[in-house]
């Protein structure tokens, strides 16, 4: 038998749902079983920590981190994570332990990144946008040992650690860019960081399933989930999102994406990997993010739609806008069109990227093909917000029957939930072996999100489960609807959600926020989604006002829903 006809035989493989099922072989039956085991010469545990190392070895004096005029080399960056996670030790702090941090992009938080898991521990990044209540439930549930807080945010965590039976150990950071704030810790992070010994000898984890970062979700009601991480997930997709993005070596990297966000979607991990430059901004600002990318000459950087959004509505003078092309991910919900096509009128090459929590942010993309560059704007960015198809080193993205768990036929109509499985997926969640199991249910994990899939093997969200609205008996996407308002030139941003009727069940009715000095009214929207959409999906009602967002910056349509129903709709 050829090599050829013998793959053909042992491996069984479909295009429509990728998935290739390998023949199982006894290993009493092959040679290749027997006295081939793991020693330490053939395997080690898989884990981003050793990004860092290796970047210090063979790039010491290339620059690792930018933070105002501070300019910190990799050799440096990896002293202080040693340090960091030496001082930790000596302070009592053991493998399994929660280390919290509450602090925006600063080097701070990308050392935390290493320095914490070099010894063991578990990093949990706090989102610095919730509130006080959040914090202390987070910091309880997941029974952190430390926390490491910017004096920013010291009103929210003293608020918090007052409402904490058991308080971690404080120690504040004093960025140098902070304005303001108190101190509340026992000590300050770079004396603490004098604690620890610069030559400590941290090692790879025994497992490479050992946790490595805690992430709650933002959930928009009860208590948030724990996401758990292990060490080779964090390995695998901080090199999937060099692979699948094709990043080249050296990359500049601008932090806008939040790294309390699944860790920044691992790119702390991918930077070492990249032995790249990272751009830290503490906050982001329109202005900001044009100087940095000016000044810096940033290649890459990550955000959801919203701040895309926003740098296309600043209108940047020539002084401002880039003058080369920076490629970004974007993802988040699912980004309008006007969002993509805007941002490449501005010289930035988008590509669409998907995940969640779970997944350690993101697990799919919208892999581009040469022969979309010849289509018309419009075309390419209707293409390019696609959910796509999964990463490189993610193994199987699929659109399934959620009770069948049959794939859905690629013609673009039939409708299914989006499911995962492959090694960057989290453990499960802490202490919520339930939630877990349903989570994990039938093999795959299951995202809640509703799509089809194309022709050309692309998903294609449709919509959030809980976010169809059904009149009439036909559902409507809620995304649909949102896409077409979004190329209004009055509209900023916008949020469709299901409004009961008497007669049709529900219809839609459209929350919009104008952008600033942009007027509208409620009968040239409504005008406007004649022209564009079937009669059934026009907005039934528009309201005007400033659309509530998750503090992820996600649109928090439950509240937008209670709001809509609270009156009955026109008949």
């Amino acid at each position: 038998m050829s090599d050829s006809s013998r793959v053909a035989s042992d491996f069984s493989f479909d295009r429509k749902t990728a998935i290739v099922s390998p023949i199982s072989v006894s290993k009493s039956a092959s040679p290749y079983a027997l006295g081939l085991d793991k020693t330490p010469a053939n395997f080690t545990a898989l884990s981003p920590l050793s990004f860092m190392a290796k970047a210090a070895a063979v790039y010491p004096e290339r620059i690792a981190l930018i933070h105002g005029a501070r300019r910190i080399s990799w050799a440096d960056t990896y002293v202080r994570c040693r340090r960091l996670a030496s001082a930790l030790l000596r302070r009592g702090v053991v493998a399994g332990d929660t280390v919290a941090v509450m602090a925006p992009n600063i080097p701070a938080t990308y050392e935390a990144s290493f320095g914490v898991p070099m010894m063991g521990a578990v990093l949990n990044t706090l989102n610095i946008r919730l509130d006080a209540e959040a914090i202390a439930f987070q910091l309880a549930h997941s029974e952190a040992r430390v926390l490491f807080t910017d004096r920013e945010f010291s009103a929210t965590v003293a608020r918090a650690l007052t409402l904490l039976e058991h308080p971690p150990l404080v120690i504040d950071i004093d960025d140098v860019l902070c304005q303001g704030g108190d101190s509340l810790g026992q000590t300050e992070y770079e004396d603490f960081l004098l604690e620890g010994d610069p030559a400590f000898d941290w090692q790879l984890p025994g497992d490479e399933w050992d946790a490595i970062t805690l992430n709650y979700t933002s959930g928009t009601t009860g208590n948030p989930k724990g996401v758990v991480y292990h060490h080779r997930g964090a390995y695998l997709n901080a090199l999937s999102n060099i692979v699948s993005w094709g990043m080249p070596q050296h990359a500049t990297y601008l932090w806008t994406l939040p790294m309390f966000h699944c860790n920044g979607w691992c790119f702390p991990w991918t930077m070492a990997a990249n032995a790249g430059t990272n751009v830290c901004l503490r906050r982001v600002d329109a202005r900001l993010i044009f100087e940095a990318i000016r000044a810096h000459r940033v290649t890459h950087m990550c955000a959801a739609p919203i701040v895309y959004n926003m740098l296309i509505n600043a209108a940047p003078t020539a002084q401002e806008a880039p003058e080369h092309t920076v490629c970004g991910l974007i993802a988040g919900s699912a980004p309008p069109v006007s969002t993509i096509e805007g941002m490449e009128k501005l010289g930035f090459d988008l590509t669409h990227v998907y995940g969640l929590t779970e997944t350690y942010g993101p697990a799919s993309l919208c892999a581009k093909h040469e022969t979309w560059a010849g289509l018309p704007l419009a075309e390419r960015a209707r293409l390019n917000a696609r959910q796509g198809v999964a990463s490189l080193l993610q193994e199987e993205l699929s659109v399934r029957d959620p009770l069948t768990f049959e794939p859905v036929p690629w013609d673009g109509e039939h409708i299914g939930e989006i499911m995962f499985r492959g090694n960057i997926m989290m453990k499960g969640y802490l202490k919520n072996p339930d939630a877990t199991a349903e989570a994990f249910a039938g093999g795959w994990f299951h995202t809640g999100d509703l799509a089809v899939v194309d022709p050309d093997g692309y998903a294609r969200i449709k919509d959030r489960s809980k976010d169809v609205i059904i009149s009439g008996g036909e559902n409507i996407s809620s995304i649909e609807v949102e896409d077409v308002l979004y190329r209004h030139e009055a509209v900023d941003i916008v949020a469709v959600v299901a409004k009961t009727h008497p007669r049709w069940g529900e219809v839609p009715c459209a929350f919009i926020q104008l952008k600033p000095g942009a007027s509208a009214t409620e009968a040239e929207i409504r005008a406007y989604c004649r022209e564009h959409l079937a009669h059934f999906k026009v907005p039934n009602s528009v309201v005007f006002c400033a659309i509530p967002k998750t503090s992820t910056g996600k649109l928090q349509k439950f509240l937008l829903r209670e709001r809509a129903n609270a009156e009955p709709a026109a008949a």
